[in-house]
């Protein structure tokens, strides 16, 4: 009987939120707590560097970096330095190889496979070429792999260059390979191809290479975080509310769930209500920023499943200098209004500093 792997389609995951959520199903998987689970998502700009990632193979300066708006990650898997970025589809496989698939070099390979099946379904011809991972198109490397594996447990994956902009892959060398380029799929095909087709055809083969029974496992919740903002006597400033101990004891923005049938912005303005005591004058900005993350257990109560996956919309509203603010004390027991660079040292989280710089460049226009 073929085993369950769940499929999980998520958006824009931070790098480290990344990480992190395969982690725990990493955790879950191995201590058989949890079905295998196969991510699809895609990363912000990001350059991670892998166990074996050669000196001088980030050939970008860190201004350079930070002008294009581009992190830098230690990944923790095997292989050397590669760039996740929209538009390309990143596939992280939790799954147990115990018994019958203990073999590091098969798994690769069958990785491989995957992705070589699916390039052909668009009309894309492409294998591998021998010594180097990954799969290719003549000497353009179309998807890159690097795995870790505890236990006989894996994370990490592949990153398939659906629509990517390959002007990011100069930064670096690309897999430490100096002497052959980088391509994507919708330059390869001639036309646009839309990133949920591609993952459809993923989850079809991974199934049918790996021998595993799909079932769709949706995110757990929705959530809205909202900067208020004012003109303030010393320059502009931002809204922080300070959780109490009981509910976490950390600076955040305005934030809270989204309740059944409620869109995103509707739930922002109902939050600045419940926990300000401010009625928005209209509908609040939005960001353009949204991330999916696993919050973690002590947050949720009694809540389940783990991991619990949320998806978090960011927005923006002025507010009257002269407006009062009135907290909710069971959730809330200070405020602040500061300048963005303290709040950024203030916050926990990055998925917050994200959205603070969101707001920043809107305002800067």
């Amino acid at each position: 009987m073929a085993r369950l792997l769940e499929v999980t389609r998520l958006g824009i995951v931070e790098y480290e939120d990344g990480l992190d959520l395969q982690e725990e199903l990493r955790r879950l998987v191995t201590a058989g707590e949890a079905a295998e689970r196969f991510l699809l998502l895609q990363h912000p700009p990001v350059i991670t560097l892998g166990r074996n990632t050669g000196d001088g193979n980030v050939v970008a300066s860190p201004d350079e970096l930070a002008r294009r708006g581009i992190a830098c990650f230690p990944a923790g898997r095997g292989g050397d330095v590669t760039f996740h970025g929209p538009g390309q589809i990143v596939g992280y496989p939790i799954v147990n190889l115990h018994p019958d698939r203990r073999d590091v070099r098969r798994y690769v390979r069958d990785l491989e496979e995957v992705l070589i099946r699916t390039l052909a379904d668009f009309g894309v011809a492409s294998g591998r070429i021998a010594g180097l991972t990954g799969v290719w198109v003549g000497d353009l490397k179309v998807a890159a792999i690097g795995v870790r594996i505890s236990r006989w447990v894996t994370t990490h994956g592949f990153a398939l260059n659906v629509a990517t902009d390959l002007s990011f892959f100069e930064t670096i060398v690309p897999c430490g390979i100096t002497d052959r380029g980088v391509a994507n799929l919708s330059r390869l095909a001639g036309e646009e191809i839309p990133l949920p087709a591609v993952e459809d055809r993923l989850v079809r083969h991974f199934a049918d290479v790996f021998e595993r029974e799909v079932a769709e496992r949706e995110i757990s919740s929705r959530s809205a975080q909202i900067w208020l903002w004012r003109e303030g006597p010393d320059g502009r400033e931002v809204l922080l509310l300070h959780r109490v101990p009981a509910e976490g004891d950390f600076w955040q923005p305005v934030t809270g769930l989204l309740e059944a049938g409620e869109a995103p912005a509707a739930a922002a303005a109902r939050e600045v209500r419940e926990e300000t005591g401010l009625a928005l004058a209209a509908e609040p900005a939005d960001l353009g920023y949204v991330r999916d993350f696993r919050i973690e257990p002590e947050y949720l109560g009694d809540r389940g499943p783990h991991p619990w996956i949320n998806r978090e919309h960011a927005f923006a509203a002025r507010i009257d200098p002269k407006a009062a603010i009135t907290l909710s004390p069971t959730e809330h027991d200070e405020y602040l209004w500061t300048d963005p660079e303290t709040a950024r040292q203030r916050l926990r989280w990055n998925g917050n500093r994200r959205a603070l710089d969101r707001l920043e460049r809107e305002l800067a226009r």
